[in-house]
């Protein structure tokens, strides 16, 4: 497996464009800090800091939905990936040589669970000190709590970027995967309309929507903003209901993982049954 990763980052490495975005998507993870010094015109300015973003444990919940933001970055690696194995002919080599179709899709597995893994580790890192200096309760009975955002953000990256690979492989060309990654955005939204206006049921709808592979990505991180005791502080005075469930639900890492499956599979029986 060693053998095989170093394979991938040593192709990857030596092509200028996928050098230049994992090094940017990086940059743009560790920038996150930045958001500290940010002031929002209230009365004579208030930093976003203040409001409570990078207290424990509710860091864990902002910065992993906030960093989920930047994987389209990796996601044109991906593609982009697999556009030149077929545009420089290095897959056919690459098989000549003795890896297999089965291993050559490993390789690429591999590749992407360590971008999300490096991703993750990022991430808890610049979240841990950012914690530790603007949060007032640094007791670590608090620290370490919610990190299942953390093991959401994980498995979000590792299924967005498994069906990035199905598209790079089944596409072949970068920019129409990526093409096909928004038209099948689309399609979830137009899926769930069609649902909702046939039977009548909205609720129905998105329910059978949060099965679709983006939309239950998706729903792993929600977005954070109404956990922030000034945002409830407003609802509550405006009489406006902001409640709603943010918790990371089992169920919905299995739904992930099951389309994770099946992306690697599929990308295995395209690459299997494909005259390279």
């Amino acid at each position: 497996m060693i053998r095989l990763l170093e394979i991938e980052y040593i192709k990857l490495w030596n092509n200028r464009a996928s050098k230049a975005l994992i090094i940017s998507y990086f940059v743009l993870l560790s920038l996150i800090a930045l958001i500290s010094v940010i002031k929002l015109p209230i009365g004579e300015g208030v930093l976003l800091a203040d409001m409570g973003i990078f207290n424990f444990p509710y860091i864990w919940h902002f910065n992993s939905w906030v960093a989920a933001l930047f994987k389209l970055f990796l996601a044109i690696v991906i593609v982009s990936m697999m556009a030149n194995e077929y545009s420089n002919k290095t897959i056919k080599q690459n098989l000549i040589d003795g890896l297999s179709k089965k291993e050559f899709i490993l390789s690429k597995f591999i590749t992407l669970v360590s971008f999300s893994l490096l991703s993750t580790l990022f991430v808890f890192i610049i979240s841990l000190s950012l914690g530790f200096i603007f949060s007032n309760d640094t007791e670590l009975s608090i620290v370490f709590r919610d990190l299942e955002y953390l093991l959401a953000f994980f498995i979000k990256l590792v299924g967005f970027f498994s069906f990035c690979l199905f598209l790079g492989i089944f596409v072949k060309r970068s920019a129409f995967a990526l093409g096909f990654l928004i038209l099948w955005l689309i399609c979830e939204q137009v899926i769930y309309g069609i649902i909702g206006w046939q039977f009548s049921s909205w609720n129905t709808a998105q329910q059978i929507k949060n099965l679709l592979p983006l939309e239950s990505m998706q729903n792993l991180i929600k977005e954070p903003s109404r956990r922030l005791d000034l945002v409830k502080a407003v609802g509550n005075q405006i009489g406006a209901d902001i409640s709603y469930d943010y918790a990371v639900h089992w169920y919905q890492l299995l739904i992930v993982l099951i389309w994770t499956a099946i992306f690697i599979y599929l990308s295995f029986l395209l690459l299997k049954r494909r005259d390279l």
